[in-house]
């Protein structure tokens, strides 16, 4: 069964910064498009940040030039570095990979952003 499994999250002050890792196991991660969601408390579950196969990336807007997502095809690892981060960013995240119409998702990742 594949698995992804997220760490990273943690509590951090208004303009800190977090990395998110994403590990996956037991599939091609190269093939997979990966992404990073997040829901935040009330909301529906929003994409933050994808990355094709070929590197191709997308960001929401309310994260471009704050937010970035890259892969490690080498370690099967997905990574969104997180800067700037605001109290409007406390969500919890979660990974997913899709390839073949095929999607899984991680367990999440809590980030709290405050003073």
């Amino acid at each position: 069964q594949v698995q992804l499994v997220e760490s990273g999250g943690g509590l951090v002050q208004p303009g800190g910064s977090l990395r998110l890792s994403c590990v996956a196991s037991r599939m091609i991660f190269s093939r997979r498009t990966m992404g990073w969601y997040r829901r935040a408390p009330g909301k529906q579950r929003e994409m933050v940040a994808t990355i094709t196969s070929t590197y191709s990336t997308n960001y929401a807007d309310s994260v471009k030039g704050r937010f970035t997502i890259s892969r490690d095809n080498a370690k099967n690892t997905a990574y969104l570095q997180m800067s700037s981060l605001k109290p409007e960013d406390t969500a919890v995240y979660s990974c997913n990979a899709v390839y073949a119409g095929a999607s899984t998702w991680g367990q999440g990742t809590r980030v709290t952003v405050s003073s």
